[in-house]
């Protein structure tokens, strides 16, 4: 039976995240059959372990014999995947308030023609004017307390509720925004729920509106969730870089960290002996994911067994030690001051949406307040030495040492190759080096928090294995992401290849095209005289022309492989879970895309050699 399917014990094993879905997401055209299979899906949900939130794959496993037995086509999987998905999490709903829950809707739910909203940064700025179903799930929701969102797209859901706004979400989207959240939001543990739209037309569309008002008015009950959650251990690491918490872990040493101006002069300019050290907490507090620090707690938690991911896990984050904030904080700063190099050394614009720091700055003080922040990094740990143990201590020192030398060699090596006259480029060295910038700090940012737990010999090598692969893959769709609008960074296309920057896709183009057609891309390159947009039209179809791009992901596809090949492997669950839940996040993208060629067949035995047995790679 369906209900049977998932156990308490081993995950569903991952498969290929990347693969043709658009004709898995069908909906049944008949409210009676909708009803059917939700009522199925409510049956089954009863009957699943409340502890850990299923997975895409172990949900899937489940609908498809859902389906089967159902005698319903293939082709309603996604739609009947998101139903049972809300059906496991209605019993979490019920324990978070109303007034701690989002409600999300579309904007595809407003009549188009004569809407009299417009849109503010917050979405659409709704009006109840009874003119649509907008407005009544408007009102209902704000009358019970919800906070309500009308937005395009999922993105922002998670910076509202990792920003510690809400506790929960529900809302109405359609079957490809849900596939793009609903794995990171059911690995995260967030809970949610949603009703699909009846189509995905992206206007006028519509949804079964009794479904939508029973999700809104889902009671409260004043009881603790079962199901285990990364959200603690998320907002944990983002509140590290609030003002309070920074000023505690990190006190200011030139300036009173109780008064904001205390670090201006008489004319309101900035103290140049506080500078540095200003400009370089404004930075660390400015933005970013935060992965590195949550990777650090998130693995000491899931080592020491502390509990972080349970009902009360916000208590338990809040009760970590000083030590390991300040360690996973440490994580960072090595990480911003690599952000400010990398931003000279490329000449890049933004950073986080804003100018960056030598654009700001200037070079000089941009470059020192990098080497700052290196500083800083080291000192967090050196100075916890007594309360963590000097043998801990120096252990996590000398992997982070070992950690920036291996960046600095792939840096130093991208920088070479982008001084050179010579561009020409293997795939097998762009990803040699793509090892040693990227892997390293996962590497790191792991390792501190196995080693803050206790002694961790037997997790060293697996752990490399999967950072390798896991940094490799990441790097190679940031590759593929400086090919689109990235409003979290550069905020500019085709950037790597104006900068002259050695990457794999230019790899596989000059690998992938006849002999004339390379010569044209090196030398567009060098052609800074010619329009920026004709170089990149040009670079673009070059690159189509060699499939790069499509080569390109099926390069993630098998380091991703890789990765979850070691996860599958590690021990105890809660730090497999935190693996496949990384995979996943960090490796997020689009996954409907058309095959067209075969990749080369590289591998980590081919990268491997250029590391040094004595560097631990």
């Amino acid at each position: 039976m369906a209900s049977q399917t998932v156990t308490e014990s081993q995950p569903v094993k991952r498969r290929s995240r990347r693969r043709k879905t658009a004709h898995l997401k069908m909906v049944p055209s008949s409210k009676q059959l909708r009803e059917e299979l939700r009522q199925t899906c409510r049956k089954i949900a009863a009957g699943m372990p409340r502890d850990i939130p299923p997975t895409k794959d172990e949900l899937e496993v489940i609908c498809r014999e859902i389906l089967q037995e159902a005698g319903q086509p293939e082709g309603f999987l996604g739609w009947i995947m998101v139903v049972l998905s809300s059906e496991f999490w209605s019993d979490a709903i019920k324990t978070i308030p109303p007034h701690r829950r989002l409600f999300l809707l579309p904007h595809c739910l407003k009549h188009s023609e004569g809407c009299p909203a417009d849109y503010d940064e917050f979405g659409l700025a709704c009006k109840t004017c009874g003119a649509c179903s907008i407005a009544d799930f408007r009102s209902i929701a704000e009358e019970m307390g919800y906070k309500v969102l009308v937005a395009e797209g999922s993105p922002i859901v998670l910076k509202i509720i990792v920003s510690g706004h809400v506790d929960a979400i529900v809302g109405v989207a359609c079957l490809n925004v849900l596939e793009k959240a609903i794995d990171k939001i059911l690995l995260a543990g967030i809970p949610c729920m949603a009703v699909p739209l009846l189509s995905s037309d992206c206007r006028n569309t519509s949804v079964d509106e009794d479904w939508v008002e029973q999700m809104i008015r889902v009671p409260f009950e004043d009881k603790p969730t079962e199901t285990r959650s990364y959200l603690h251990l998320m907002r944990g690491a983002n509140q590290l870089f609030e003002p309070d918490a920074l000023n505690h872990l990190v006190p200011r040493l030139r300036v009173d960290s109780a008064s904001p101006d205390s670090d201006k002069g008489d004319a309101g300019e900035l103290n140049p002996i506080a500078a540095t050290e200003a400009i370089a907490h404004e930075f660390l507090a400015a933005g970013g994911k935060h992965s590195r620090p949550f990777i650090t707690m998130a693995v000491y938690d899931a080592i020491s067994n502390s509990g972080a991911t349970l009902a009360d896990g916000e208590t338990v984050v809040a009760g970590f030690s000083d030590c390991v904030k300040r360690t996973a904080l440490a994580i960072e700063t090595f990480h911003k001051a690599s952000l400010v190099h990398d931003d000279i050394q490329d000449n890049d614009a933004f950073r986080y949406g804003q100018e960056t720091m030598h654009r700001q700055h200037g070079v000089s003080t941009a470059i020192n307040v990098g080497d700052y922040l290196i500083g800083l990094g080291y000192r967090l740990v050196s100075r916890d030495r007594h309360e963590m143990g000097a043998e801990t201590a120096a252990d996590i020192l000398d992997y982070m040492a070992d950690a920036h030398l291996r960046l600095s060699e792939g840096q130093g090596a991208e920088l070479i190759w982008r001084d050179s006259a010579d561009k020409q480029l293997k795939p097998i060295d762009a990803l040699k080096v793509y090892a040693l910038k990227t892997a390293p700090a996962f590497e790191s940012a792991f390792y501190c928090g196995l080693r803050l737990a206790g002694p961790c010999d037997d997790y060293v090598e697996p752990v490399k294995q999967f950072c390798r692969n896991l940094g490799v893959a990441f790097q190679i769709l940031n590759d593929l992401k400086d090919w689109e609008s990235d409003d979290e960074n550069k905020l500019t296309t085709g950037s790597d290849l104006l900068g002259g920057r050695p990457t794999l896709l230019w790899a596989l183009a000059l690998e992938g095209l006849k002999p004339e057609l390379r010569e044209e891309l090196i030398s567009l390159a060098d052609q800074s005289d010619r329009p920026v947009r004709k170089r990149l039209q040009r670079a673009r179809q070059l690159y189509l022309e060699a499939s790069v791009f499509e080569t390109a992901h099926r390069l993630i596809d098998k380091h991703q492989q890789r990765a979850e090949q070691v996860a599958d492997g590690i021990e105890p669950d809660e730090l497999r879970r935190l693996m496949y839940y990384l995979v996943d996040t960090v490796l997020d993208r689009v996954v409907d895309v058309k095959p067209t060629i075969q990749f080369t067949d590289l591998s980590f035995s081919e990268i491997v050699p250029i590391v040094s047995p004595e560097s631990g790679n």
